[in-house]
């Protein structure tokens, strides 16, 4: 009799159990993207495995080669047949560096001081822009609103080459060359961060926007406190493509500026590498070029988790 007692006690447990699992399930929101994240493995993830090493291998590689590129010693930058992984540390391309540096009538500072200024006004700029022309391509109703997504979808496909004579003629035309406004305004628009946008926002239930309507909000206050919460891993994202884009921007810095305390990073260490001797140049490249790479990979590595959700995009069917 207690045999029995305690079996069934184990059969009543484990039903409980997967009625909790299906409830927490149900409950789950799915409007905020696949959670890329296994808790652990699964003899089923092999066949992932054997295709994504293969994979993250070719991925990592530059990286590495990045990391040990501004650590090799001159006669190793310069050996033939080059060497992928440097066989003895050294800090010369960084003493390099900042002796070429010291150097400069402008300092250091300035131009590290203007690429984050810029950079921190352009993120901050793009998303309001970016995520205001999702919201209302995706909710509201407008004359000529395909033709202005249609053309927003286009805009994707030009690269920045092939717009530099049009950026010059409007910088030129709005007189702000020369301005901290020139490095900011060719790169708040961002075609690929509303169409991110306008994706993941099309997966949030309708009924969040009409419920708050009813409440008595306003578009701006749907806008602002339903639907921004809600798209943060999208957000994300596209902070990082803006970043990015103006992180590592020159154009505008050799394009559109004159006075040289306004230029940014970026610029000034392509100019170290050209007024140097060739022999320094190639060790204050190879530790400038880890310098500019290091916050795109941290700031990817802080976000990678939002941003794999924004890729997977998947929401309430």
């Amino acid at each position: 009799m207690r045999r029995t007692t305690e079996s069934e006690n184990k059969k009543l447990h484990k039903v409980k159990k997967k009625m909790e699992a299906k409830e927490r399930r149900r409950k789950r929101p799915s409007y905020f993207g696949a959670m890329f994240d296994p808790k652990g493995f699964h003899p089923s993830q092999i066949k992932f495995y054997l295709i994504l090493l293969p994979v993250l291998v070719l991925t990592i590689l530059p990286i590495l080669f990045i990391l040990s590129h501004a650590f090799k010693p001159i006669e190793e930058l310069y050996a033939y047949p080059p060497k992928f992984f440097t066989s003895r540390i050294s800090f010369d391309n960084f003493r390099a560096l900042v002796n070429a540096t010291s150097q400069t009538d402008i300092p250091f500072g300035r131009y590290l001081f203007n690429s984050i200024l810029v950079s921190i006004l352009v993120i901050i700029i793009s998303l309001l822009l970016s995520s205001l022309a999702a919201f209302a391509f995706t909710y509201l109703e407008f004359k000529g609103k395909k033709f202005l997504y249609a053309a927003n979808q286009l805009a994707i496909m030009f690269i920045a080459i092939a717009v530099a004579v049009p950026r010059f003629m409007m910088i030129t035309y709005l007189g702000i060359a020369n301005t901290y406004l020139a490095h900011i305004i060719p790169l708040i628009a961002m075609p690929v961060g509303v169409f991110l946008l306008k994706q993941f926002m099309e997966q949030i239930p309708k009924e969040l926007n009409e419920a708050a309507i009813i409440d008595g909000a306003t578009k701006w206050q749907v806008y602002w406190h339903v639907t921004l919460p809600m798209i943060k891993p999208a957000l994300a994202t596209v902070a990082i493509l803006a970043f990015q884009t103006v992180w590592n921007n020159t154009e505008t810095s050799s394009l559109y500026i004159v006075d040289e305390a306004l230029k940014t990073l970026p610029y000034y260490f392509g100019t170290l590498t050209l007024s140097t001797n060739s022999i320094a140049a190639q060790g204050i490249q190879a530790a400038s070029s880890l310098i500019i790479f290091l916050p795109n990979l941290i700031l990817f590595i802080i976000l990678q988790k939002q941003v794999m959700n924004t890729m997977a995009h998947s929401g309430i069917k």
